[in-house]
This record gives C-alpha cells, structure tokens and sequence, in this order.
C-alpha cells in the first residue's frame, strides 16, 4: 500500500507515541481532527496500523521478572511453502513473543517469554526442538534490556559535579 505524505506521517508520529491524541496529530500534520480520525481509520482497516502497545520494564514490577530467550532455530523448509508453514506451527505457542524469517547462519529467530529459565528450556526441548522440520536450535538467554523499540530503559545518572581543570 503507497501511503500519502500525511498518512506516513501520522504512522510516524502514532509509532512514537501511540497515546497521542487525535487533535494534537491533526495539529502536527496540519489537517482537521476530522481528516485525522479518517486517516487513521483506513490506516488501522488496512491493517498498516495494527496494534497499540505498551513498551513495559518488567524488571522494575517485583514478581514479575521472569526470563526472555533468543533462540535460533535452523528448519529444513518444505516444498511449496518454503518457511511460512513451520513458522506457523512455532508462532501458535502462547510462550512465543516474536518470530523472524532471518538471513545467515539459521532460518529463525524466535523470542520466548517464561517464568524460569526452566521453563523456556522445557519448551524447546519438549516442544520446539520436537517439530518434525527444526533441524537444530541455539538458546540465548537476555540478562538485562538497556535498550527496546526505541526505548531507554534505565539511563545512569549523569555526571553533575562540576569540572576543575588546573
């Protein structure tokens, strides 16, 4: 789909800050609030927009810790499919997050949400690695997020003292 200059804005501006309200976005593309609503209809119809969500640091929310795995799954592809059907069946899992068709040394990139390391490793030894199609998986466990969609999490107190210099 060719989007409009003001449609490509206002994707731009909602990805940013899907929380920005209708009038402002008008404001900032310079059409009525009327024109925005319309835009940004079509935009979520066509599905260009396809969801709002919330970036969360689960690692500020006791209890709430829980693990995060990259794991990287190499899968013979079937004829007349290619990766697109394996793909499915590894996206269906609640436990998945995120899956990628990648370039270079494996064909997926999976993203797996847990309450344990335990757990994750549970779901790729009984129910990722046991698909007929993956030939072999390399699990990364995420030890802290710095940085996610564009977001900081934790910036370190800048340095305020003040500089002596002889």
């Amino acid at each position: 789909m060719k989007l409009t200059e003001k449609e490509l804005e206002i994707v731009e501006i909602l990805e940013q800050d899907a929380r920005t309200k209708v009038v402002d976005i008008a404001k900032m593309v310079n059409i009525s609030v009327n024109e925005a609503e319309a835009l940004i209809k079509k935009l979520e119809e066509n599905n260009v927009i396809v969801q709002y969500s919330s970036i969360v640091d689960w690692s500020k929310i006791s209890g709430h810790e829980g693990v995060t795995a990259m794991i990287d799954v190499k899968v013979t592809p079937k004829r007349g499919v290619g990766f697109d059907e394996i793909a499915e069946r590894i996206y269906r899992f609640k436990e998945v997050k995120a899956l990628y068709l990648m370039s270079g040394a494996y064909d997926l990139s999976v993203i797996v949400e847990g309450k344990s390391m335990n757990e994750v490793a549970n779901f790729v030894s009984q129910k990722l690695s046991t698909l007929d199609s993956v030939l072999s998986t390399t699990t990364h466990f995420i030890l802290k997020k710095y940085k996610h969609d564009g977001t900081i999490f934790e910036q370190g107190e800048k340095d305020k003292r003040i500089v002596v210099s002889p």
